[in-house]
């Protein structure tokens, strides 16, 4: 094979590699609902949670549409690693755990909005807590959080800063 012939090779190869790099990030930019919320529930359980930590405001992006992100930020910074508004675990609305029989349910979607219902049993009681999503310009992400009962994230976080 001629040199050009390798060079073309070599050029068709490297391109094809980087298209389907940024076709996988494309991918992992514009997760579902459904693959947002498990993949939010990875990290947390990788100790790598967006939650009561000062260290990156983009790792709440990733996750949580701005103004929800904004409220979370703000709460871990002005609450010096005390308790803030989020005095427990968010993700299952408890400050203690045993969680079992977890489970994510299909996104469900009505008037541009999505949500996904995350079940689970702690210390035998049955709970299900509701993602709402919105789909902006860079993909789906987590505008609230709703636990029942008339309670959200957005709610507690609003009602801490009055």
């Amino acid at each position: 094979m001629t040199r050009i012939g390798l060079l073309a090779c070599a050029i068709l190869i490297s391109v094809t590699v980087s298209s389907g790099a940024h076709a996988q990030s494309q991918r992992n930019l514009r997760a579902s609902p459904g693959a947002l919320v498990a993949d939010l529930y990875k990290a947390h359980r990788r100790k790598r949670s967006p939650f009561f930590q000062t260290r990156s405001r983009a790792l709440l992006y990733k996750y949580f549409e701005k103004s929800l992100a904004d409220m979370i930020w703000k709460d871990a910074v002005s609450s010096k690693g005390e308790v803030g508004a989020i005095d427990g675990d968010p993700l299952y609305d408890a400050q203690d755990m045993e969680i079992k029989s977890f489970a994510i349910g299909k996104a469900t979607y009505d008037q541009g909005k999505a949500k996904v219902a995350v079940s689970f049993e702690n210390f035998g009681k049955q709970k299900t807590i509701v993602f709402v999503l919105v789909n902006g310009r860079i993909g789906w992400r987590i505008s609230d959080i709703d636990y029942g009962e008339g309670r959200t994230l957005a709610g507690e976080l609003k009602e801490s800063r009055h």
